[in-house]
């Protein structure tokens, strides 16, 4: 049978236009997170809407319906000072009880669910012979976070809408808006006055059909209405430019200007907007590890609640269907998180409930930030990486002066936590910029797009490249280490660590690339050649482990959750099983030694490395350590990680880099292109081999692949290049093990 299914298989390459669409739509597998009560804890259990812009979280309470709210710019800091993210406020929704038809009678049927397909979060239920019905979502189109109540019975809608503003504000309303607003003039953060204060302010639309409403004390009452709808936008004076001081017009007329738009476009136009927009992105790929469900079982599982789902998770029988789910759910807050024009996904993504939050909620730069946009070209959502490249293109200048007046040395280099600003806290961690901009390159890598790489990718390389070359130590026989070096977050401060040596050849490897894609800086690029081959490289220590550090002094039992000294692996490319064994089998030793327990960005790390290392039932068996459910006390800290019931990952607390770590760890586990050719299932876990495919998965050179297996063999796929970057050129891609080369057109049976 396994050779049958080896002859039938097939490769299919097509080149077509820079304009060709996506080469894959989503298929009809339901996609929900559902619960049968109302949240209680925002962590745990509430459940997120976005549009990038606007973030919230819906509890779906029966008497109020709480939905705390963001707005991505809202933070405190300077061009000194990491500063911290903000929580805005919370719009209250009190529900006056319907006028009973006959006796009183309790709760029934309650229902609340987000429906990642349609990225629409409903609440519904029955009570006193009225059904009820909900619904919300964050537009993108029309930059306004929308709320519908209805009823089935007319007139069943009374009650109070309220804004209160996490700052003090005092809300006012008029006619049926309600506005909140002010600035920082004197705030402080961790005892540092704000030298950078913007002025912010919020309103909320409340629209009726049917029955009344008033304008009273900061607040809309609203009686015996058939329907009640909230159009809520919030802005900033923030404006992403340092020569303008970072700030722009106050925000009253946009957000003014916005509501009034949303005001006059129907219910369901705006509805049907928002769906197309968001499934636009979202329907480009589909995973299917569930085969039949009707035969599997998986149907029965997914007809029970998501925290059931989560609680009975076992990975030795696992929930497959659950598994699809949380993949999705990664890309869902992906785009709920991080659009163009916007801002990037911080730690908690754009959602965040307090004025103090943990690790400041920020741009965290020795693993976190990267790991957000890890998942972004390969699960297909490249335009989701503009922000990304757009913050760092924006502090470049604050880093410059901030670097120089440190180190002395050309170009710049980051701390280990950074502010919407450039503002930077914490200890220096030199190797971070050099981790930063590769994501960056490697955006280049997967779109072609060669006026990115010219105008924002390579100018921030050859700068952080300068930086380097000034910094970089020569050891008497010539080897180029870094100096005074730190392994985050682990171990001493020494010269040569393998952090900072990975990064740097990864770092000069890339620009050298560049430089000849774009054909400038050819002296400057034979320059990086040279000092190259001169770095200090990876090297394999006493009991067999790739080395940490440059003196062999790793501890086999330490376990410490930061894996720094692998990131040639992963998300790196001087380390894979197919072009350097010897070094991927020292680095198996390390990681195993690291354990499989940790915090939840953690285990989504070693999820990715182990998906690089080929291993797919190691990659499989740590599913179980991210896939499980955490207490509502959100405080694990004995063994980290796991999720909430609400499937946000646990650090503990909430950090949004494990959802997006996991996404970008399937990814690996089915489609590889770091090494110089595109490997199909180079970690199939036997979980999955029965049966399963995907599609528009996003392969480095511009190519969107399409995948079918069974058996742990692929029995069909489909690779195409969408953007021709190659030109025509051959593309290796090694199906079932065996490597073709496969130019335009040609259609290969094995």
């Amino acid at each position: 049978m396994k050779t049958n299914l080896a002859l039938a298989a097939f490769l299919l390459v097509v080149f077509t236009s820079i304009s060709a669409p996506p080469c894959s739509a989503a298929d009809g597998t339901p996609l929900k997170l559902w619960y049968d009560q109302p949240a209680t804890q925002w962590m745990q259990e509430a459940l997120p809407i976005g549009n990038g812009h606007l973030g919230a979280m819906l509890f779906g309470g029966v008497s109020v319906e709480q939905i705390q709210f963001n707005e991505e710019s809202l933070w405190v800091g300077n061009e000194e000072d990491t500063g911290a993210y903000q929580n805005f406020g919370d719009v209250r929704v009190q529900l006056d009880r319907p006028p009973a038809t006959g006796k009183p009678g309790p709760l029934k049927s309650y229902r609340r669910e987000l429906d990642l397909r349609r990225a629409v979060h409903t609440v519904d239920y029955e009570q006193d012979g009225v059904t009820f019905h909900r619904e919300a979502f964050a537009s993108c189109p029309a930059k306004v976070i929308v709320v519908r109540f209805t009823a089935d019975k007319p007139g069943s809608l009374s009650g109070t809408v309220a804004v209160n503003d996490a700052h003090g504000a005092k809300a006012t309303s008029d006619g049926h808006t309600i506005t909140i607003a002010g600035a920082f003039p004197e705030c402080k953060y961790s005892g540092g006055k704000i030298w950078l204060p913007l002025n912010r302010e919020a309103q909320v639309r409340v629209l009726n059909q049917g029955g009344t409403i008033e304008a009273k004390t900061g607040q809309i009452i609203f009686q015996n209405a058939d329907s009640i709808t909230l159009l809520l936008c919030a802005g900033t004076n923030f404006l992403q430019d340092r020569a303008k001081n970072w700030r722009g017009p106050l925000p009253h007329d946009k957000v003014t200007a916005r509501l009034d738009a949303a005001e006059k476009t129907p219910y369901d136009t705006l509805l049907t907007a928002h769906v197309k927009d968001y499934r636009k992105l979202f329907d480009r790929v589909a995973l299917n590890l569930t085969g039949d469900s009707a035969t599997t079982g998986q149907a029965t599982i997914a007809d029970k609640p998501t925290n059931v789902r989560l609680a009975q998770y076992k990975v030795s029988e696992p929930d497959l269907g659950l598994e699809e789910l949380l993949f999705q759910y990664g890309r869902y807050l992906l785009i709920a998180s991080s659009r163009e024009g916007g801002l990037p996904a911080n730690l908690q993504g754009k959602w965040n409930n307090s004025n103090n939050p943990p690790w400041r909620s920020d741009y965290h730069t020795d693993v976190n930030v990267q790991m957000n946009y890890w998942l972004a070209d390969a699960a297909n959502l490249g335009e989701c990486f503009v922000p990304y490249i757009d913050w760092i293109d924006s502090i470049r200048a604050v880093r410059i002066e901030s670097t120089h007046k440190t180190y002395k040395t050309r170009g710049w280099t980051m701390r280990g936590e950074s502010g919407l600003f450039g503002g930077s806290t914490w200890d220096w961690i030199p190797g971070t910029s050099a981790w930063l901009l590769q994501n960056s390159y490697d955006h280049y890598r997967f779109t072609g797009d060669r006026e990115y790489l010219r105008t924002k990718a390579y100018p921030a390389m050859k700068e952080v490249c300068e930086f380097w070359l000034d910094y970089l130590k020569p050891l008497p026989k010539g080897t180029l280490v870094s100096p005074n070096g730190y392994s985050p977050e682990h171990g001493p401060r020494e010269n040569g660590v393998s952090f900072d040596q990975q990064l740097v050849w990864d770092l000069f490897t890339s620009t050298i690339e560049a430089a000849d894609i774009l054909g400038v800086d050819k002296e400057f690029r034979d320059l990086l050649s040279t000092k190259r081959a001169k770095l200090l490289g990876p090297k394999i220590g006493k009991w067999g482990q790739l080395q940490e550090w440059m003196v062999d002094r790793d501890d086999p039992k330490d376990t410490h959750r930061h894996l720094s000294h692998l990131i040639a692996v992963h998300p790196g490319r001087q380390i894979s099983p197919l072009t350097t064994p010897e070094l991927a089998a020292a680095a198996r030793v390390s990681l195993n030694a690291r354990s499989d327990d940790g915090t939840g960005w953690s285990t989504a790390w070693k999820i990715n490395l182990w998906a690089r290392l080929h291993d797919g039932d190691r990659t499989h068996k740590l599913f179980g350590k991210l896939i499980r459910l955490v207490g509502n006390t959100g405080v694990d800290m004995g063994h980290g990680g796991g999720l909430y019931a609400n499937l946000l990952d646990a650090h503990p607390p909430f950090q949004i880099d494990g959802n997006f770590g996991y996404t970008a760890g399937v990814c690996e586990m089915l489609l590889q292109s770091h090494a110089g050719e595109i490997t199909l299932l180079p970690a199939l876990p036997k979980a999955w081999a029965k049966s399963g495919s995907f599609t528009g998965l996003r392969a480095r050179g511009g190519f969107c692949v399409d995948c079918t297996w069974k058996n742990g063999e692929v029995i069909s796929c489909q690779v195409v290049d969408e953007v021709a970057a190659g030109g025509g050129a051959k593309v290796k891609v090694r199906v079932n093990g065996k490597v073709q080369e496969v130019g335009m057109g040609e259609v290969r049976a094995r």
